[in-house]
C-alpha cells in the first residue's frame, strides 16, 4: 500500500474481533471490529513494515502491512538531466600483479581509483553472491549458492590483518612452492577456480588460527561478534551448510548436491544438523569469518568510491535466483519448488530455450513468509552499494518453470505478486538511497514496462537490440533518460565478436545451433544488423569518411570500435556502462549461453592487466573523448524529433 492512501481491510467471519496494529517504529493502535465488515485504519500510516493482529477468543491471526513509497530512489542529479558514465566489469576477470589468479576487492579498489581519476561516476559489478567454497566447479555468478552472502574468493588475502600478522601464514606465503602456485594461476588466461580456491582457503585457514589467538576484548574480535549478531540465524545456516559439505566429503562421501546427502542432514532445522552445529562450532565460525572479511572489504571499496567523489560509486547486479541445490534452498527448503527449475522461453536468439539450474520460489509460500526472504535478500544486496541491477527483472511478475527431466519447451509461466514486490523494492531503495535498474532482455509481459517506469526502475538498453521495426538503430538521443546504455552484456558477444559473428559460429561448433540452415539464416540477419549499425554510425557522424559504408567489406577497426562508443556516449541515457572488453577490443566471450558443458564459462580473464589498461595512451584519449561527450550538452536531433522514447 502507498503512503497516504486510506487502508481498509475486509474482515471475514462472524462476531466481534479485537485488532491491534503495531508500528514498525514502536507504538500501536487498537480497537474492535465486527466480522463481515471493513476495518479502516484511523490515521495515515508511515512508511515501513507494520503488523496487524486479529483476536477472537483464543484464536489469533497476524499479517504484515507494508506501507511503501510510490517509486524507487533516484539521485537528484540524474533527475535533473545529468548523464554519468562508468565501467561495468565481471570482477573475477580482472588481472593484476597482486591478485591470486582471480580479480579481487584489492583490484576493485584500484579500478575505482582509475575510473574516478578520469571522470567516471561508477563501477558496475557482476553478482557478488556467495558461491560454495566446497564446490569450486560451480562458478556461475548468476546461479549462486546464496544471494544473502558474498563470494569469499574475492577476498584480497594480502590485505587481511591476520594473514599479515601470522608468522606461520607468512612462512607459507614466502615458500617457493606457494609462489610457484600463485604465479601459475595469476598468469593463466582462464580462472582456475579449484586451484585458486585451494590457495585462498589454505591461506585463510592459517590466518583464522591467528585470529583465534586474539583476546575476547580485541577490537577485531568484537567487530566479528557484532557481525555474527547482525547476521543472525541466516548467516549461521549458510556457514553450517559449507562446514557440513566439507565434513561429509572428508568422511569419504561425495555428493553433487545436498539432495543426495544422508536424509538426516537434508533438514536444516533437524536434530542431526543441530547436533552438528553444536559439535563443529570452530569450523562454522571459520565460514562466518570469511563472510565477515568479504563484507568488510566490499564496504571499504564502497567507502573508497565515496572518498574519491564518485557520484554513484558502486552498483551490483542481483541474480534472478539461486541454484536448485544451494545453501539458500537448503536452509529455506519450504520456500522453493524442488520439482522444477527456472528456464527461458525458446526464442530466436536461443531456439532451444534454456533450463537453468535455478530453484523457483513458490509465490504462495513467499506470501506466507510475509515476503521476509525477499526483503532480506534486497537489503543484503543494497548494502555497500549505490545501485542494484536486477537480472531478468521480468521475474518479478512471472517465471518460466521447467519440470524436472523435461525440455524448456515443456515449461510454463508462473506468476508472482509483482505489485507487492515492487513496493518492497521502492521502500528498501528509498531507505538505502539505492537506485534500481532492471535487465529487460527477452519478452516482457503485458503491463510490466509501465510498472517499471512508474517505479522509476532504470532500464538496461543494449545497443545490439535498440532497433525499430524497420531494423534501423535508434538515434542516441532517443534512448530513455531513465536507462543505462551499454554496447553488450556478459551473455552476449563482445563488440568484435558480434562484428565477426564469432558467437554464431561458436554456438554452431558447440552444437547449440541446430543445423546449417539456421546458422545461415542467423548469419544473414547479423549482416543486416551490422549494415544498419554502420549506417547509423555514419549518419550521426561518429565515423570518419574513410571508414567504409559496406558492412560486409568493413572489418572491425579502432575507428569502428571508437565510433560505437562515441555513439552511446551521446545517448540520452542517464547512465552509460562501458565494458573493459570493448576498450581492449577482445573477441573471446566470457559466457556462451547454454554452453556450460561445452565451453569454460565464467573463467575468461581480461587480455591485459589493470596497470597496462590504464597506462595506454590510446585508451586515455578514448576515455577523455567519452567524458567530454557525457558532460557536454545532449546533441540535438537534425529532424526536430523530440528526444527520448
Amino acid at each position: 500500500m502507498a503512503r497516504g492512501e486510506p487502508v481498509t481491510i475486509w474482515v471475514q467471519g462472524n462476531g466481534r474481533y479485537r485488532w491491534t496494529f503495531h508500528y514498525e517504529q514502536g507504538g500501536l493502535i487498537e480497537g474492535e471490529i465486527v466480522g463481515g465488515t471493513f476495518l479502516t485504519l484511523p490515521e495515515p500510516l508511515p512508511q515501513g513494515y507494520h503488523r496487524l493482529t486479529l483476536e477472537q477468543d483464543e484464536r489469533r491471526w497476524r499479517c504484515q502491512a507494508i506501507v511503501a513509497p510510490v517509486c524507487c530512489y533516484e539521485p537528484e542529479a540524474l533527475s535533473q538531466g545529468k548523464r554519468w558514465w562508468g565501467v561495468s566489469v565481471q570482477l573475477y576477470t580482472l588481472r593484476s600483479q597482486h591478485n591470486w589468479g582471480i580479480g579481487d576487492f584489492g583490484d576493485l579498489k584500484t579500478l575505482l581509483e582509475e575510473v574516478a581519476r578520469r571522470g567516471g561516476a561508477f563501477v558496475g559489478l557482476n553478482p557478488l553472491h556467495a558461491l560454495s567454497p566446497s564446490e569450486p566447479d560451480n562458478v556461475n555468478p548468476y546461479c549462486p549458492s546464496s544471494r544473502y552472502g558474498i563470494n569469499t574468493l574475492y577476498i584480497d588475502v594480502n590485505h587481511v590483518d591476520d594473514f599479515l600478522q601470522s608468522e606461520e601464514a607468512q612462512r607459507w606465503w614466502r615458500s617457493d612452492e606457494t609462489q610457484r602456485r600463485v604465479s601459475v594461476v595469476r598468469g593463466s588466461r582462464w580462472v582456475d577456480y579449484p586451484a585458486v580456491t585451494t590457495l585462498k582457503l589454505d591461506a585463510l585457514r592459517l590466518s583464522f588460527q591467528h585470529f583465534n589467538l586474539r583476546s575476547a576484548l580485541d577490537p577485531r574480535r568484537l567487530a566479528f561478534q557484532q557481525f555474527i549478531s547482525r547476521g543472525g540465524d541466516r548467516l549461521q545456516q549458510q556457514a553450517t551448510y559449507e562446514a557440513l559439505y566439507v565434513w561429509l566429503e572428508r568422511h569419504g562421501e561425495t555428493f553433487s548436491d545436498w539432495g543426495q546427502w544422508p536424509e538426516c542432514y537434508q533438514d536444516a532445522q533437524g536434530e542431526s544438523v543441530v547436533c552438528f552445529r553444536e559439535t563443529h562450532v570452530e569450523e562454522i565460525m571459520f565460514y562466518c569469518w570469511l563472510q565477515w572479511l568479504a563484507h568488510e572489504q566490499l564496504a571499504a571499496c564502497y567507502d573508497h568510491s565515496k572518498q574519491l567523489g564518485m557520484p554513484l560509486g558502486l552498483y551490483r547486479e542481483v541474480a534472478e535466483g539461486v541454484a536448485c541445490h544451494s545453501a539458500d534452498s537448503w536452509q529455506e527448503r519450504s520456500l522453493f519448488c524442488h520439482d522444477a527449475s527456472i528456464g527461458a522461453v525458446p526464442q530466436t536468439r536461443m531456439p532451444q530455450g534454456q533450463s537453468e539450474p535455478l530453484a523457483p520460489v513458490n509465490p504462495v509460500q513467499l506470501q506466507r513468509y510475509g515476503y521476509q526472504p525477499f526483503i532480506d535478500m534486497i537489503r543484503s544486496n543494497m548494502a555497500h552499494t549505490s545501485a542494484v541491477c536486477l537480472h531478468h527483472v521480468a521475474s518479478l511478475m512471472r517465471e518460466w518453470w521447467v519440470p524436472q527431466e523435461r525440455e524448456s519447451e515443456d515449461g510454463g509461466f508462473i506468476y508472482y505478486p509483482v505489485d507487492d514486490l515492487l513496493a518492497i523494492l521502492a521502500l528498501e531503495s528509498q531507505r538505502h538511497r539505492c537506485m534500481v535498474m532492471g535487465d529487460e532482455q527477452g519478452v516482457l509481459p503485458e503491463g510490466m514496462v509501465s510498472k517499471l517506469r512508474d517505479s522509476r526502475i532504470y532500464s538496461c538498453r543494449v545497443l545490439f537490440f535498440e532497433r525499430n521495426q524497420q531494423g534501423e538503430f535508434y538515434a542516441p538521443q532517443d534512448y530513455p533518460p531513465r536507462s543505462m546504455a551499454t554496447v553488450t552484456t556478459h551473455d552476449l558477444p563482445t563488440l568484435r565478436g558480434y562484428w565477426q559473428s564469432i558467437d554464431l559460429m561458436l554456438a554452431h561448433e558447440l552444437g547449440l545451433c541446430s543445423g546449417d540452415v539456421l546458422l545461415s539464416r542467423r548469419l544473414k540477419a547479423r549482416e543486416q544488423a551490422k549494415q544498419a549499425l554502420l549506417d547509423a554510425l555514419h549518419h550521426y557522424g561518429h565515423l570518419p569518411q574513410r571508414v567504409g559504408r559496406n558492412a560486409t567489406l568493413t572489418t572491425m577497426s579502432t575507428q569502428l570500435n571508437r565510433g560505437v562508443q562515441r555513439y552511446l556516449a551521446e545517448s540520452a541515457s542517464g547512465l552509460l556502462g562501458l565494458r573493459l572488453e570493448e576498450w581492449l577490443d577482445m573477441a573471446t566471450p566470457v559466457c556462451v549461453p547454454g554452453g556450460e558443458k561445452q565451453y569454460p564459462n565464467w573463467r575468461r580473464k581480461l587480455s591485459r592487466s589493470l596497470d597496462s589498461i590504464f597506462g595506454d595512451s590510446y585508451l586515455e584519449r578514448l576515455v577523455r573523448d567519452i567524458d567530454l561527450r557525457r558532460n557536454g550538452p545532449l546533441p540535438s536531433r537534425n529532424d526536430g524529433t523530440p528526444v527520448g522514447r
